[in-house]
């Protein structure tokens, strides 16, 4: 048995990658919660960032780019115009389609998040070298769009 983390050792054929990701990303909601930018949780903050900057998007388009089912994503919507994070138009063209935006409060918290979650991988780049992260990180893009 090895120690994948200080207080869990597991044994060698059960320290799957998942492991190794759900570590970094406890570093990455670490940063978030820290940072609490305008007090908004991780998971909404995945909402914003997926919403486009230069145009807006539909609820159906919305979900499946988080993942999520349209009344779940209608959810955090709600709530992210309530904050003044979002806001929702109705389509000029078809007017029961709903189109959310980014509010300029909205851009700012995803900007400032991204900010700081690059400081992060830039702690990551020192600790192994910015060329060996760079190959990481490519890699890891490719993996996860395929």
């Amino acid at each position: 048995m090895t120690s994948v983390k200080p207080g869990v050792d597991l044994p060698a054929d059960e320290q799957h990658v998942l492991i190794y990701l759900g570590l970094l990303i406890e570093q990455a909601r670490g940063v978030i919660q820290t940072a609490n930018v305008n007090g908004l949780r991780p998971s909404q903050h995945r909402v914003i960032a997926l919403v486009p900057v230069d145009r807006g998007v539909t609820v159906t388009e919305l979900a499946e780019r988080v993942g999520m089912t349209k009344q779940g994503v209608g959810q955090f919507v709600t709530q992210l115009v309530e904050s003044g994070h979002l806001e929702v138009d109705i389509d000029a063209e078809d007017r029961r389609i709903r189109v959310i935006r980014r509010t300029a409060k909205g851009t700012q918290a995803a900007r400032t998040l991204a900010a700081r979650l690059r400081d992060l991988e830039n702690q990551w780049a020192e600790s192994v070298g910015r060329r060996r992260y760079a190959e990481f990180r490519s890699l890891l893009e490719e993996l996860a769009l395929g």
